[in-house]
Order: structure tokens, then sequence, then C-alpha cells
């Protein structure tokens, strides 16, 4: 039997509705999974919970989905941020997927005095959520926010939303499994500047952590964070 196959879209989802897949979906499905009309797959919107479909028409750039019934309800997901420096592109790529695998609601590219580059491709990025939520069976995707410099960053910070900003050879105290509404910051790979430190102690939401004896690289870090801080239960 051919494998499940789940696709993200952006449509209302319910039961007898007839959804119109994208081009790119449709060649995913006719030409790489050899699917055709009468195949079963899944769909999710990230607000209606997930429903079992049927394509009805297909062909190499355009497909019909029969949606049939809702088999997963919509489901409270982990009130969790990621703001990492901006990596090289292989390195973000590697971050967006495993933080979306690991559930981060909002991803939040940050621009340091030592990272790699300015700029990211917002639609790779995107494409790579979705792709990374597809696969692990979340039912939403995450936000991929613009590039902020730090400061502004942390002007606009939430203050009910603890910061935990992981700061390599420092004697803060090992992160630890933290409820309620948090987030993770991870510097690049060259850590923080002094100025950009005490930038950090100044605000009261954020609190200083350490994620073991090894430094870690960047992309390492925020797999190790997430992880850690939510006490390595990804759901």
């Amino acid at each position: 039997m051919p494998g499940s196959i789940r696709l993200f879209v952006d449509a209302p989802l319910a039961a007898g509705d007839t959804i119109t897949a994208t081009a790119t979906q449709a060649h995913y499905l006719g030409t790489v999974m050899r699917r055709g009309a009468g195949d079963a797959l899944q769909l999710f919107n990230g607000r209606d919970g997930e429903f079992s479909a049927r394509i009805a028409t297909i062909r190499r750039d355009h497909a019909e989905l029969h949606v049939e019934q809702r088999i997963r309800l919509q489901a409270e997901e982990p009130d969790l941020w990621l703001v990492f420096a901006l990596l090289k592109r292989d390195a973000t790529d590697l971050v967006v997927q495993k933080a979306t695998e690991l559930g981060v609601a909002e991803l939040h590219p940050v621009i340091t005095d030592r990272g790699n580059t300015h700029r990211i491709n917002a639609s790779r990025l995107h494409a790579i959520a979705i792709e990374a939520a597809e696969q692990c069976e979340r039912l939403t995707v995450p936000r991929v926010l613009p590039p902020q410099t730090l400061h502004d960053v942390l002007a606009g910070w939430p203050a009910s939303r603890r910061l935990f900003a992981a700061i390599e050879r420092s004697e803060a105290p090992r992160i630890t499994p933290t409820p309620g509404p948090r987030a993770l910051l991870v510097g690049p790979e060259g850590g923080f500047t002094p100025a950009e430190l005490e930038a950090l102690r100044a605000h009261p939401f954020v609190t200083a952590v350490s994620l073991g004896p090894r430094v870690l690289r960047a992309d390492t870090a925020c797999i190790a964070g997430l992880a850690l801080l939510q006490g390595v239960d990804c759901g």
C-alpha cells in the first residue's frame, strides 16, 4: 500500500468540500508520488483539524481534492517561540525544519552583531516549515517573521512571555522545562557581543540559561534548547 500523504492547504475544510490543489501540489501528487484519481490523502489548514480526502481529478498542473470527514480535531500546541540569529542558508533551513518538528509556533530571525547574514528567503523558509509540518503530523505551520535587529526584538517583546537566552561559557543555570508562554533565544556562532549581553540583562523578561558544558553550533543549540525547554515533550 502507498504511504500516507498529508497536505497543508489555505482553504477552509469541511466534509463534502472540493479543494483545488496548487500547481506544485498537483505535480507532487501526480508526478512525484504517482497518485491518481480516487487515491486517499489527508488535508489540514491549521484551523479546522485534519480531514481525510481523495483525489477527484488530477493532471500535471491541476488537481481537485474531495474532502471526506474530519479525522482529528484541532488541538492546542505549545506556546513556544524561537528567536535565532541568522545563520548560513543550510543551517537556517535546518533550524526552521527542526523547530517546526519540535512544535514551535513562531520563528523570529534576529540580526546580531556577529551574525552571518541580514537576509532570508521568506518563501523558501515558509515552504520548508510546511513540508516539515506535513511530515511530522502537526496540525499547524509556524509563522516565520521578517528579520529584526536584536534591539528591535527586545523593544517590542511582550513582557508576559519569558525569553530564555542561551549563553555559552557562562555560569547561568541549566535550562529546564518551563510551561506557559515562552521563547528560546540562540545567538550566532561567535556568541553575543558584550553590548548585546548587557542589553539582554537590562530586560526583566530575559533569563540567561546554559545548555550544558559544551560549546554547541548555533543550529544544534536551537534544537537542543527547544527539546530541553519542553522536557523533550515534542507535542
